[in-house]
């Protein structure tokens, strides 16, 4: 009877050892199986020796190219001149001459004065200028008569000087009715509207038959002279030095204006000149440039990004912007080698132009940089190109030997400028 309670007892004891069997495997293949993933993450991100994984990246050849020296700035668009047509009468609009938004030339006639009564007015003067003329030549018969009758001793002396006063007063009367017919023939021409300047006509602000003066505010049009045209930008002050040595020399400025985006070239023009002081607020300059503006691009009062162009630096070593990197120690780039490793190689940049930037140090033309997946290098990775299966499909291969960076697809960060390596 008591060997039943020591068979289930026993029972128990082999059920105890099992589970402790079985839970001790499983830790020790949890354990192993964490440690395998950790090395294997040291290989694939910076862990050196044999068996390291191969990192995708993007490569680009350092070129040599001509990189010019430019300044950046934000500007106005300016007109040349800008002109509100007045009148210089008053009196009803008859006809407007010109279409709105219209491209006019200096002297086309924009609008027209009802010019009758300014017609009316001409005709008047001329018919006083016309009495007084016949007055005069009268008076200047009888002045010839008083003379003779005063050397026969006819007449008193003082008649023949009161009839030459007469002949005096008349030609001044004249004079006068002279300058009446001048203003009042000037008053018919300003009755018909001219242009002042070549430029572009703005939206109406009369119509036929409203009455206009000469102190409206407004006018009867608005002109705007856009070709050429400037625009108006500021520089940093400490910039001044450089551009009036340039000048000095007699080169010239060329100088782009960009739309917003700074992907479209509005114009191409040249540097004009600077102002001349300084604002101590802001530590900037004013600065002007002109542009022939003949296909009519740059509108007046527009915001445009505008890039001064100093001087050229020829023959540079050039790289993308995206290959380069920032480190604690200063700039460097992921130089790829013969043996499909990438090396960390210290740089000094130069002039940067577009996506370009220029290499003055530590870079010899034809070395091949990393431009994409440089995060996920360090000092000796294995790297290939993002389109370069690994050989039999075993990761951390080296594309073949032939390969080159034309032979995957040179992609850019477009996100912005490069990114920072930790």
């Amino acid at each position: 009877m008591n060997e039943t309670p020591r068979k289930t007892r026993g029972g128990r004891t082999r059920s105890v050892a099992i589970v402790t069997v079985v839970l001790a495997l499983l830790a020790a293949t949890g354990w192993y199986l964490s440690q395998r993933n950790a090395r294997a993450a040291v290989q694939g991100f910076g862990g050196g020796g044999r068996g390291r994984a191969t990192a995708t990246v993007a490569l680009a050849a350092a070129t040599i190219a001509d990189i010019p020296v430019r300044l950046e700035a934000l500007g106005t668009v300016t007109p040349l001149a800008t002109a509100t047509v007045r009148p210089q009468v008053s009196g009803i609009v008859s006809e407007i001459l010109y279409r709105e938004g219209g491209a006019v030339k200096r002297g086309d006639a924009l609008a027209q004065i009802d010019p009758r009564p300014f017609e009316l007015a001409l005709e008047q003067a001329n018919g006083q200028l016309d009495r007084d003329d016949a007055q005069l030549a009268n008076a200047k018969l009888v002045l010839d008569r008083d003379k003779r009758l005063l050397e026969q001793k006819l007449i008193a002396q003082q008649d023949v000087d009161t009839q030459a006063a007469t002949v005096k007063q008349l030609e001044g009367a004249l004079s006068s009715d002279r300058a009446a017919v001048s203003t009042a023939r000037l008053n018919l021409s300003y009755s018909r509207i001219t242009a002042p300047i070549d430029g572009r006509v703005g939206l109406r602000p009369v119509d036929v038959g409203n009455f206009v003066a000469t102190s409206d505010p407004n006018g009867v049009a608005t002109l705007t002279q856009v070709a050429p045209i400037d625009v108006v930008f500021t520089l940093p002050a400490d910039t001044v030095t450089r551009i009036q040595q340039r000048e000095h020399d007699g080169a010239d400025l060329p100088t782009t204006v960009l739309d917003r985006t700074r992907t479209l070239a509005l114009g191409r023009g040249t540097f004009l000149t600077l102002d001349n002081r300084i604002d101590p607020q802001t530590g900037t300059i004013r600065a002007k440039a002109r542009f022939a503006n003949d296909d009519g691009a740059l509108f007046p009062n527009q915001f445009v990004n505008v890039q001064l162009t100093l001087d050229v630096v020829h023959d540079a070593i050039t790289i993308p912007a995206a290959a380069l990197r920032h480190g604690p120690q200063g700039d460097y780039v992921y130089v790829v080698a013969e043996d499909r490793t990438a090396r960390i190689r210290p740089v000094s940049v130069g002039p940067a132009a577009d996506d370009q930037l220029s290499i003055t140090k530590g870079l010899e033309a034809g070395e091949r940089v990393v431009t994409e997946g440089g995060d996920r290098l360090t000092d000796g990775t294995r790297v290939r190109l993002a389109d370069s299966p690994a050989p039999g499909g075993a990761p951390g291969a080296a594309p073949p030997s032939g390969d080159s960076p034309a032979n995957g697809p040179q992609r850019r960060n477009r996100g912005g400028p490069p990114r920072t390596s930790g």
